[in-house]
């Protein structure tokens, strides 16, 4: 029993609202579009009149790197936050990852609710500047249920919450599925890893949310991670696209956890993009994991939706 005169409060009781009828900053009509293989050929010209220095030889060396790891069959992974879904970049990922480029994805849980969002409704991102003054910020009903029920099954099934939405999606046959990087990676079998901090996304607040189902969940998803890091040994690649804290914690921690328990992790290359280089991106991605020539790391700077579109471009040109 507690010592602490305070209650938890109870959730129970929250008043949600449609998703469908919240107004939305974020739709799948200003998405990118994937290059088709011609269109990509013609980029080639773009990029071979870049500078042969600094950060255009380090996405040079990135994109040759990700080539190479294709082509040795070794683990590319992406790791991205919310932000690359809101800026549209779905479309991109989804096309690499047929092409073969992905082996697998890691995300947050911001990621997950705002793809899911998208393969629901087929908009995301709300004002919650507005919607905080009222205590409606983040009640979205859908959201809140369908993505707790679908942990909650998943935890009981023994699956991580990436598998699990997935496995949700492909079921409910959403209208905007194509936009959906969980939705297609499940139906390509592209592993999904989602790394949950309670507390922290909107889902949590919800009357529907389970603690012990998303905590198992993830977990499961943490362990499965490290699982697919052990595969970047001898020429694979992790990409840290805008998560400044929470992958690249989880992706140090995988790191250690594999070399503990005595498998080889040499050769490979990690790479950072982002807006702004923070911290741990740079230490915990770029510096500490590729160190004493374990391989090598690369910090790439600028927006999303110029450099992850350009950085496709320049791999299905090679």
């Amino acid at each position: 029993m507690s010592i602490y005169h305070q209650d938890p409060i109870e959730f129970s009781r929250i008043a949600t609202y449609s998703l469908y009828e919240r107004p939305s900053k974020v739709t799948v009509r200003d998405f990118a579009k994937p290059l088709t293989d011609a269109q990509a050929r013609a980029t080639a010209a773009l990029l071979d009149s870049l500078p042969n220095l600094l950060a255009a030889q380090s996405l040079r060396a990135v994109v040759s790197a990700i080539v190479e790891a294709k082509a040795k069959s070794r683990a590319i992974i992406w790791g991205f936050g919310g932000h690359v879904i809101k800026t549209g970049l779905a479309p991109i990922l989804i096309d690499l990852m047929r092409r073969g480029f992905v082996t697998a994805l890691a995300t947050n849980g911001s990621g997950v609710i705002h793809d899911f969002e998208i393969a629901l409704a087929g908009w995301t991102s709300e004002d919650v500047d507005s919607a905080l003054g009222s205590g409606a910020f983040g009640m979205a009903e859908e959201t809140g249920r369908l993505l707790n029920q679908a942990i909650q099954r998943g935890a009981a099934e023994d699956c991580g919450i990436g598998e699990s939405v997935g496995k949700m999606l492909a079921e409910v046959n959403p209208p905007h599925g194509e936009f959906s990087l969980l939705h297609e990676a499940y139906k390509l079998r592209v592993p999904v890893t989602a790394h949950i901090t309670v507390g922290t996304d909107i889902i949590h607040i919800h009357p529907h949310a389970n603690g012990a189902a998303i905590g198992a969940a993830s977990y499961r998803d943490f362990k499965l991670f490290t699982s697919i890091v052990r595969e970047l040994d001898g020429g694979g690649v992790y990409l840290n696209l805008g998560s400044a804290v929470t992958l690249p914690e989880i992706f140090l921690k995988a790191v250690t956890v594999v070399r503990n328990l005595g498998h080889s992790l040499q050769d490979f290359t990690t790479a950072n993009f982002d807006f702004l280089q923070h911290y741990r991106p740079q230490t915990n991605v770029v510096r500490r994991p590729v160190a004493n020539g374990a391989g090598k790391g690369y910090s790439i700077t600028g927006h999303h939706e110029l450099m992850i579109p350009l950085l496709a471009a320049a791999i299905i040109s090679r």
